[in-house]
């Protein structure tokens, strides 16, 4: 009787070091999820950043008169784009 009493503390022992390892992997789970988020939000800032600094880069390079062929075609699209974006926003104001 004893040997069982000892083998079951043995085993609620083990479970209780298991349950404390659980906890401190679900609390550096929710860590890492958090900086993973805020990774997440600075990439898409320096995304915004960068696209920013190549709309500028190609203004410049236009006003320049630098432009290859390449560069122009972007910077046409690019303003294709702000144009279409424009006539949408003009077409809903005007309904």
């Amino acid at each position: 009787m004893q040997q069982l009493v000892s083998h079951i503390s043995s085993i609620q022992a083990k479970l209780q070091d298991l349950l404390k390892k659980h906890a401190t992997l679900q609390k550096q789970v929710l860590q890492q999820q958090e900086l993973i988020s805020s990774l997440k939000l600075k990439e898409d800032d320096q995304q915004k950043k960068i696209r920013l600094l190549e709309e500028q880069q190609y203004i410049l390079k236009s006003a320049a008169g630098k432009l290859n062929e390449t560069d122009k075609k972007a910077f046409e699209q690019t303003i294709g784009k702000y144009l279409r974006e424009i006539d949408k926003c003009i077409a809903l104001l005007s309904e």
